[in-house]
């Protein structure tokens, strides 16, 4: 099992690279989908890699797909390398623990966002205005507030290097019409409301995160990662105090310590101390291990 950074795969046209996945065509209907050890924070690649993170997020995202395929379907085919074409067999250690064969679908044009507690660019945005995406919330609520009811809210997916911005529920609409609409945004929530009971068994709070959808035909496909420290912000809620930030096991604490350097949040990124890098990565096994109840072998 390698350090990853960026994938050179050969045998494959690359289909696409993104911030962390190395996404490349296997035959017009199947992806192989690697997540590198890119970390990005504020939509910035950071010079250095987190050592094997891609690792933990591949695995937390199949524990969770595992546990929402009575809810929706996912697009992943096959999530050992033993099952990948021949093709692929030299580069066993570079794929292994973080590559899946998917069913390629057409990913919807909006990231689907829910919030269960007012925090981050939701809090801004309450800050600023009363209300998020359009949801008009109650006065006086601070930072890490619990919501009384999860809120769908949605943002653009940018092109690399471009910030998301959030949207109202009504201009997602209008970009992919009220039906489907309601369909990912129902998804959306009870996914959501699945995923935060059962990591509340485990001591921890989802705050909030990010899903994707696409379609296959008509059919309705979870695909990318799915509730892991890189889209979502998990607490222990031992820890939890309203009004104040909050511990992690996120990514959070990488942004907090970017936010210290006066960085301007544009490329190029301040260059990472060995000691950050070592938390970011326990911080992101702790999360693992702490909802599968697994220990994560690791280099």
């Amino acid at each position: 099992m390698n350090i990853v950074t960026k994938t050179q795969i050969r045998e494959y046209p690359l289909f696409s690279r993104g911030k962390v996945r190395d996404i490349y065509e296997i035959d017009p209907e199947t992806l192989l989908i690697v997540t590198t050890d890119r970390m990005s924070a504020f939509d910035v690649i950071m010079h250095e890699p987190i050592p094997y993170k891609g690792v933990v997020l591949n695995q937390i995202t199949l524990f969770w797909m595992e546990q929402f395929k009575d809810l929706v379907n996912n697009h992943l085919l096959a999530t050992e390398v033993c099952d990948f074409p021949a093709k692929l067999a030299p580069y066993q250690a570079d794929l292994e623990g973080r590559a899946v064969l998917v069913r390629k679908a057409k990913p919807l044009p909006i990231e689907c966002i829910v919030r269960g507690y007012l925090t981050g660019s939701g809090f801004k945005d309450y800050q600023a205005n009363g209300a998020v995406s359009g949801h008009k919330l109650p006065p006086g609520l601070v930072d890490a507030a619990k919501l009384d009811n999860p809120l769908f809210t949605p943002s653009t997916k940018a092109d690399l290097g471009v910030h998301d911005e959030n949207i109202t529920v009504a201009d997602a609409k209008s970009r992919i019409g009220d039906g489907l609409l309601r369909r990912i945004q129902d998804l959306s929530l009870a996914i959501y409301a699945k995923g935060r009971d059962l990591a509340a068994t485990k001591g921890i709070i989802i705050a909030d995160t990010k899903f994707e959808f696409g379609l296959d035909d008509k059919n309705i496909l979870l695909i990318d990662e799915v509730l892991t420290p890189d889209s979502s912000r998990f607490w222990p809620a031992k820890h939890y105090v309203p009004g104040q930030a909050q511990p992690s096991f996120d990514k959070q604490f990488l942004r907090d310590w970017l936010v210290s350097t006066g960085w301007n949040k544009c490329a190029p990124p301040p260059t990472l101390p060995q000691e950050v890098i070592d938390q970011t990565r326990q911080k992101y096994v702790e999360a693992y291990e702490l909802l599968t109840g697994e220990v994560l072998s690791l280099p």
